[in-house]
């Protein structure tokens, strides 16, 4: 599965706001061609949340262990939660490997997991586990609003 089919099967998810930012974005240089992925019905980025999914496609300072610098690679990150992110993840498994879910490099401890490159073994899981962060995501802007 590339980049753009995970980011088309996101995009149908009720509520959805993909976020692609590029030179005219205003965005820092370093996200540009990335995607993130946010619960805001309104079409508008939210303020003082966070993604719950992207994707990165290079490198970020001080997070380099998946080797996105290398041609074709990208890397897919979910908050899970704490919880079941062990669940998820192979502990065996080494940040820069593909098609296998590790803990995020630098915010596993935070419940994100991440996979390089999902294909055969992963892409599945990876939509099932974008399209539940999006519901708890949901679920969470539902509280903060006093909707739920």
């Amino acid at each position: 599965m590339d980049m753009q089919q995970i980011v088309d099967v996101v995009s149908s998810f009720e509520g959805v706001l993909v976020v692609i930012p590029g030179e005219e974005s205003g965005s820092p240089e370093l996200a540009w061609g990335d995607a993130f992925f946010y619960y805001a019905p309104n079409g508008v980025m939210p303020e003082r949340t966070q993604p719950y999914g992207t994707i990165v496609t290079k490198n970020y300072p001080d997070d380099e262990e998946s080797r996105l610098d290398e041609p074709g690679r990208f890397r897919v990150n979910i908050h899970v939660g704490r919880d079941r992110a062990p669940l998820i993840v192979n502990d065996e498994a080494s940040p820069a490997d593909s098609d296998v879910f590790v803990s995020h490099p630098l915010y596993g401890a935070a419940g994100w997991v991440s996979v390089v490159n999902p294909s055969a073994s992963t892409s599945e899981q990876a939509i099932s586990l974008l399209n539940d962060a999006h519901e708890a995501a949901r679920t969470r802007a539902s509280r903060r609003s006093g909707t739920a």
